[in-house]
C-alpha cells in the first residue's frame, strides 16, 4: 500500500486534497467565484474599444479568477516549532519526580523489604545485611570437602552464625587467605558479623581437633580401620554400610575399593560410619570431576591408576606405568603385576611373588589372566587418576625399579633392555637382604 492510497483508507480523498494545496469542498468561496450567487451589480458602461481590445477583454472575462492562498496562523516571533516536544520533555521530568517521591515515601514508610531483591547469592541470601560485633554463645559448623564459598555462607546462615549468606560470600570472595580455609569442624558464636566470622574461619585455633588422615594406595579394609582409630565408630560399623547408600558412581559396580578418595577429613562429632563413607565418595566425584574424566571411561582410569599407585614410587614415573599398561593391553601381552597378586593375597611388605604366588587362577593375577583385574587393587590419589587418564607417549613395554630406596625405575621397550634392569634389581636386593 502506497502513500496515497493509505491517506485515502484514513482520512478520506479531503484529506490528501488539502494536503496537496487544494481548496477543501467545504472552505469558504472566493468573491471572484463565477459560481457564487447574488445579485448582479448594474453593468457600467465602457469606453468604445477596438475590436483586438474588445475579443482580449471577452477572453478575461472567461477565464477563471485566481484562487487566493490558504491563510495561515502567523508564527509568533519567540515561536521556533518545536513547543510540543519540550511539552513532551517536560511531562516526562514532572511524572519521574512524582513516582520518585512516591518511591521514597514508601520507603520510609513500609521499609524496603517491599522491593524486589536482585542478585545470587543462593536460596538463603535473603535481602542481605549483616550482624554487629562478635556475636555470643557458640556453636560448631562443618565445612564440608569441596564446599563453595557459597555453600559455606548458607551453612552459617542456617547455623545462625550470620545474618546473610550473600553478605558473607562476597566478603570471601575479596579474602584471598579464603581459598587456603579447610574442610573440618569450626566452632564461631551466633549473631557474628560477616567480617568477624570469616576472621575465626580462618583462625587455626576456631578448628576442632580430630581429623584422620587417609594416605593415597590403602585398601578399603585399611581404611576402615584408620576411620574407626580415629572416630571411635565400631570397625564392624563400615562393613555393614549398605553399599547402595554411598552414591557410588556406576562405574564401581557395586564395590568401594577404588572410590573412597585419600585426604584429610574431619568428621563432625557422632558421624557414623556411613556418613564418614559417603564423604569420601563424594570427595572422588569431585576430584574426577575437575579432572574432566568422563563416565565411559572411569572404570577403567580408576583401575589403571590403582596399579599406577601401587607401582609407580615416584609422580614422574606415573604416567609412564601407565603408558606400559596401555601399551601391553593392546599387545595381547598380561600385565605380569605382583602388585595384582600381592592384593589378591592380601600382603603387604614384600615387592616379589613366588611361582607359587603367581599359579593363582583367580583374575586378579595378571600373570596368568589377560588385560586388567576386574576392579581396583587400592584407593588411588589424584596424581595417579590424572596419569591414568593421560599417560605419557613412549613405546615402553617393561619397568622395573631399580632402587627401592630411591625408588629409581627403569622403563624399556624390549625384552633385552627389561633384562639388563632386572639384573640391577637383583643386585639391589642382594646387597639389601629382606628389603625385596
Amino acid at each position: 500500500m502506497n502513500d496515497s492510497h493509505l491517506g485515502d483508507s484514513i482520512f478520506g480523498s479531503s484529506g490528501r486534497g488539502a494536503r496537496q494545496g487544494g481548496r477543501d469542498a467545504t472552505g469558504p468561496l472566493s468573491d471572484a467565484d463565477p459560481d457564487a450567487t447574488g445579485p448582479v451589480p448594474p453593468a457600467v458602461a465602457a469606453p468604445a474599444v477596438s475590436r483586438r481590445e474588445a475579443r482580449e477583454r471577452d477572453l478575461q472575462r472567461q477565464a477563471p479568477a485566481p484562487r487566493p492562498r490558504e491563510a495561515r496562523p502567523r508564527r509568533r516571533p519567540d515561536d521556533d516549532g518545536r513547543r510540543p516536544a519540550v511539552r513532551g520533555c517536560l511531562a516526562l521530568i514532572v511524572g519521574a519526580l512524582v513516582i520518585g517521591a512516591a518511591l521514597i515515601f514508601a520507603i520510609s514508610t513500609l521499609g524496603s523489604s517491599f522491593l524486589p531483591k536482585f542478585g545470587g547469592g543462593g536460596a538463603l541470601a535473603g535481602g542481605g545485611g549483616d550482624y554487629v560485633g562478635a556475636g555470643t554463645g557458640s556453636v560448631t559448623i562443618t565445612v564440608a570437602p569441596g564446599d563453595s564459598g557459597t555453600a559455606i555462607g548458607e551453612t552459617l546462615q542456617k547455623a545462625g552464625v550470620v545474618k546473610s549468606a550473600s553478605s558473607f560470600t562476597a566478603l570471601a570472595a575479596n579474602n584471598s587467605k579464603f581459598a587456603a580455609l579447610q574442610p573440618g569442624t569450626y566452632r564461631l558464636r551466633r549473631h557474628m558479623s560477616s567480617a568477624d566470622a570469616l576472621d575465626v574461619l580462618l583462625d587455626p585455633k576456631a578448628k576442632v581437633s580430630g581429623g584422620v588422615t587417609i594416605p593415597e594406595g590403602l585398601w578399603a579394609t585399611e581404611i576402615y580401620s584408620r576411620l574407626s582409630q580415629a572416630t571411635k565408630v565400631p570397625l564392624a560399623d563400615y562393613t555393614k554400610v549398605p553399599v547402595a547408600s554411598l552414591g557410588l558412581p556406576a562405574a564401581a559396580r557395586g564395590r568401594v575399593e577404588g572410590y573412597l578418595f585419600p585426604s584429610t577429613y574431619d568428621f563432625p562429632k557422632g558421624a557414623s560410619a556411613q556418613t564418614q563413607l559417603q564423604a569420601m565418595v563424594t570427595r572422588f566425584k569431585q576430584e574426577v570431576a575437575s579432572l574432566g574424566i568422563p563416565q565411559s571411561r572411569l572404570a577403567k582410569v580408576t583401575i589403571v591408576a590403582s596399579l599406577v599407585e601401587a607401582e609407580a614410587s615416584r609422580a614422574q614415573d606415573g604416567p609412564k606405568v601407565a603408558r606400559v599398561v596401555d601399551n601391553r593391553i593392546a599387545r595381547g601381552m598380561p600385565l605380569q603385576l605382583d602388585s595384582t597378586v600381592n592384593y589378591l593375597l592380601h600382603r603387604r611388605g614384600k615387592v616379589t611373588t613366588s611361582n607359587g604366588e603367581r599359579d593363582s587362577s583367580s583374575p586378579y593375577n595378571t600373570y596368568r589372566s589377560a588385560g586388567l583385574p576386574p576392579g581396583p587393587i587400592d584407593n588411588p590419589g589424584l596424581a595417579s587418576l590424572r596419569a591414568a587418564y593421560r599417560p605419557a607417549a613412549g613405546p615402553w613395554l617393561y619397568f622395573v625399579t631399580v632402587n627401592l630406596a630411591t625408588g629409581e625405575t627403569v622403563f624399556a621397550s624390549d625384552s633385552t633392555g627389561h633384562a639388563a634392569a632386572v639384573r640391577r634389581f637383583q643386585a639391589w636386593c642382594t646387597a639389601h637382604p629382606g628389603k625385596c
